[in-house]
């Protein structure tokens, strides 16, 4: 079994930034992608970013493309999500996830991370 546990998120002013972290631990990690999602209260979980194993180019949701960055240290067996320029409407339970393959759907993932908070105050 794969565990995954995220870190890092809080409360902050709009504009401001946070560094969300996902380690992965237990069996040996043979997913090939990693995925961030997101849920705010009332809504679906939605696609935030999502990267290789071994790299290439991400993907971003439109809505956080050029103020969201996703990177990985394989080293560690973790990924990052670099939040920069934060709005409000960034609120939201952040989730990781990993999969066989890269995917803006969350039904392609088959761990998940128990979430972190985030909250951006305006």
């Amino acid at each position: 079994q794969v565990q995954l546990v995220e870190s890092g998120g809080g409360l902050v002013q709009a504009g401001g930034s946070l560094r969300l972290s996902c380690a992965a631990s237990g069996r040996a990690f043979s997913s090939n992608a990693w995925g961030w999602f997101r849920q705010a209260p009332g809504k679906e979980r939605e696609f935030v970013a999502s990267i290789w194993w071994s790299g290439g180019t991400p993907a971003y949701a439109d809505s956080v493309k050029g103020r969201f960055t996703i990177s990985r240290d394989n080293a560690k067996n973790t990924v990052y999500l670099q939040m920069n320029s934060l709005k409000p409407e960034d609120t939201a339970v952040y989730y990781c996830a990993a999969s066989r393959l890269m995917s803006t759907f969350s039904f392609n993932y088959d761990y998940w991370g128990q979430g972190t908070q985030v909250t951006v105050s305006s």
